[in-house]
Order: C-alpha cells, then sequence, then structure tokens
C-alpha cells in the first residue's frame, strides 16, 4: 500500500473533502484558513477561494452550486463566478460554536453539524437543510462529526468526536428522520498523562463504501479503520501523520481514498516528524466508495 500527499501547500485544519460526482474533481475546506480548495487530478490544477469566515464543510448541488457552511452560516457559492447568496444563518451563538460536519442523504437533504468550542458541555446540534429552511434534528453532543449512511440509505452514522462515540441510527429515507439511536462503535479514552503512541485517537469525519462499511478517521491516532455494517473492525491504515481528519472516496472508480489532515497547533516536535500534516493523503483501496449525493434546490 503506497500512501501519498496532494502537491498543495498543507492546511491548517483539512476537513470535508468532497469528490465531485459531475466535475469529477476534489474540493476540500480548510476550517481556520477559511479557505475552500479544488483540485484536479488530471491536470494537476488546484484553485483556491478565501472566505471571511471559518469554513466547517462543503456539499455539491444538483444546480452545479456548493454549499459552504461557514461559521455565520450557509451560503450558495457558484465556483464558476465566485457568486456567494446567503441561504440561512446559523442558529446558534457564534462566539462559541460553528458549523463542522456535513454530509447529503439519497434524497439530497444537505445535514450539517456543529460544534461547542468550549468543549466542556454537550451543547452541539445537528441540522437538517429542507424546502421548508434549517431545522434542528437532534443535539446532546460536543462535537458532530462522522456523518454517512448505508448503501441503502437506512442507517445513518453519527459521531461525537469528544465522547469517543460512534452512533447508528435507523433512517427514514422518505422522511429524512433518524430514530433508535444506538451506539456503533465506542473508543478508549486516553489516560492521564499517557502518550499518543499509545492513543488510538477519537472519531472524527467519515465515508462509506459500496459493501456498507464505515471508514471513519482517528483525530490524533495516526489511523484510519474501516469497520463491518455490524461494527466488527475489519482494517486498520496507518498513516504518516497524528491527526487525519475525513476520509472520502474519489477518481473516476471511486478507489481512491482522499484523506484531510491537520497541522493546527501541534507540536513542533510532532511537524518535523511528520511533516506531511495539514497535507490531503491518498491511496488506492479495493472496494469502491459511494458517489456524493447532490442538494436539492433549496
Amino acid at each position: 500500500m503506497t500512501i501519498e500527499r496532494l502537491p498543495i501547500e498543507p492546511c491548517l485544519l483539512g476537513e470535508s473533502p468532497l469528490w465531485h460526482p459531475r466535475e469529477q474533481v476534489l474540493y476540500w475546506c480548510d476550517i481556520p484558513g477559511r479557505a475552500l480548495h479544488r483540485y484536479d487530478p488530471s491536470g494537476r490544477n488546484h484553485v483556491r477561494w478565501d472566505f471571511e469566515q471559518d469554513l466547517g464543510c462543503c456539499a455539491a448541488c444538483e444546480d452545479g452550486t456548493l454549499i459552504v457552511a461557514q461559521r455565520d452560516g450557509l451560503l450558495r457559492f457558484d465556483p464558476a463566478t465566485g457568486a456567494r447568496t446567503v441561504i440561512a444563518d446559523a442558529p446558534y451563538d457564534t462566539a462559541v460554536e460553528r458549523y463542522n460536519d456535513g454530509k447529503t442523504d439519497a434524497r439530497g437533504r444537505f445535514w450539517v453539524g456543529t460544534i461547542y468550542e468550549p468543549r466542556d458541555a454537550a451543547r452541539a446540534s445537528l441540522y437538517r437543510l429542507g424546502a421548508g429552511g434549517l431545522e434542528r434534528i437532534a443535539g446532546d453532543i460536543t462535537t458532530s462529526n462522522g456523518l454517512a449512511w448505508s448503501p441503502d440509505g437506512r442507517t445513518m452514522y453519527w459521531a461525537d468526536t469528544k465522547a469517543h462515540t460512534v452512533a447508528a441510527w435507523s433512517y427514514d429515507l422518505e422522511q429524512g428522520t433518524p430514530t433508535n439511536r444506538r451506539v456503533f462503535a465506542r473508543f478508549d479514552a486516553p489516560a492521564p498523562g499517557q502518550s499518543l503512541d499509545g492513543y488510538a485517537g477519537r472519531p472524527d469525519g467519515a465515508a462509506v463504501d459500496a459493501e456498507g462499511c464505515y471508514w471513519v478517521a482517528m483525530f490524533e491516532g495516526a489511523r484510519v479503520l474501516r469497520f463491518s455494517p455490524t461494527g466488527e473492525l475489519l482494517r486498520t491504515v496507518h498513516l504518516p501523520v497524528r491527526c487525519p481528519t475525513m476520509p472520502c472516496f474519489g477518481g473516476p472508480d471511486l478507489r481512491t481514498l482522499y484523506i484531510t489532515t491537520a497541522r493546527e497547533k501541534r507540536p513542533a516536535d510532532e511537524i518535523a516528524a511528520m511533516p506531511w500534516s495539514g497535507c490531503v493523503l491518498q491511496l488506492r483501496v479495493d472496494v469502491p466508495g459511494l458517489p456524493a449525493n447532490l442538494v436539492r434546490s433549496t
């Protein structure tokens, strides 16, 4: 297995990689860098757009635009013209909360969660954007992450990074409602004074492959894990960076696994030992992923 990096300068905190199913290019966000990136592997072309707020995630829309979740609200962004239009203002206190992980279900509904930045209480939320606007669906979480759906759309995954837990829900695809929340995977938190070398990490962003297996980036664990639909650990991919943030499947055959990573606030000795921190990594896998769903017009 060969792990490579895209020939792009590292981000502070790369997140939300998105393989655009129509454009056949990779998008991703740099949250504190307040930037949206696009990379075309066929021509090795890179474009960067700067924003005024922290960017949590992005999603592709049917009309060729993107939804971008920045700290103060959801925007519609046209990469062809650079035009930006407000969809919805942030429904939370932007001084202590911001948008984080977001994905689109098979019926074109955009889901986006938040992070409660003090991280001392479970005050973050999960929202659904639909024809009726933005609606809060769930809470009792500190850092919303790991959104993904099974291939049939009947299981929805949602992680709380701070709690070291991934939940699975029964999902009504027609109505867009999750029920029967249960623990899918739980990980050990580090013991006081424990070295990161002995820490497996905590669940960050995720993706599902065509066999229904759940791939999750383990922040500070220097690895990505693949779980079966029943929660059995099937594979561990060790990475040359401490802090992977999210995987996604891309390439014409959806068998290239792209992984965003972080370097912001990491120790100098870690960056020296792991200079690819903040870069987008790529590797080939045997099982393809699922194509990204497009957001329906809102």
